[in-house]
């Protein structure tokens, strides 16, 4: 079964060969051109993945993407961000949001699927990934569960990503690259202090297990290991 592509985008020219391209590449891709049509479409059939455009009638791309967040239903549903916007600050505020990925017009087409198929594979594998158990640290990839003793804590989506990274290469230390390139994808610069800061959060966030977080100077972090 091909997976099903949802792309809201108001640039007529840019809607049609980004959908022609999605197809030609054996998705289901669907165009809408305001976001009441999209709303529409989600009430019908729910998409494995969404492109969004930032700047769109009716509402912005980051206020719809804050929505999705928001819902049960779509909490998980990978989203891709396009936009001409082109600053850090633009970046940060649409991948903290929720977004699992960022890409910045004009983009070649071929480099637009692969960022999809790269974002579908990496949704599917975190969803095939069995529970956790470090300590007094649980986390379930599939139901979207992080518990310490017992307690659950809520987590971004990025915080909950970098989390289940760690876990899945646990005792391995992963360089920075390889940890920005799972997490946000290889657009995002590996200049910003973006992963620094999601580290000191979650640890801060899980507590008692937040020391399972461990920085390897001049590598990246790991994840437990010994004495963990």
């Amino acid at each position: 079964m091909m997976d099903l592509i949802y792309l809201l985008e108001d640039d007529d020219s840019i809607r049609k060969l980004v959908i022609y391209a999605l197809n030609s590449q054996g998705y289901e891709a669907k165009g809408f051109e305001r976001p009441a049509e999209f709303w529409k479409a989600m009430g019908q059939a729910q998409p494995d993945l969404v492109l969004l455009d930032i700047m769109l009638p009716e509402e912005d791309g980051l206020t719809i993407l804050q929505k999705l967040r928001a819902a049960a239903g779509t909490k998980k549903l990978p989203v891709i961000m396009l936009t001409a916007k082109n600053t850090e600050y633009d970046r940060v505020v649409g991948l903290d949001s929720g977004a699992d990925d960022f890409i910045s017009k004009p983009f070649g087409m071929m480099e637009l699927v692969a960022r999809v198929r790269a974002v579908l594979r990496r949704t599917e594998s975190r969803e095939e990934n069995s529970d956790y158990q470090l300590g007094e640290l649980f986390v379930s990839p599939k139901r979207h569960v992080v518990k310490v003793d017992g307690e659950e804590v809520s987590l971004t989506n990025k915080e909950f990503e970098l989390l289940c990274l760690l876990l899945e290469h646990q005792g391995m230390a992963m360089t920075r690259d390889a940890i920005m390139d799972g997490v946000w994808g290889q657009e995002f610069s590996r200049e910003n202090r973006t992963l620094d800061v999601h580290v000191r959060t979650l640890r801060t966030k899980l507590g008692s297990a937040g020391h399972y977080i461990e920085t390897v100077r001049g590598v990246g972090y790991k994840m437990g290991g010994e004495g963990a």
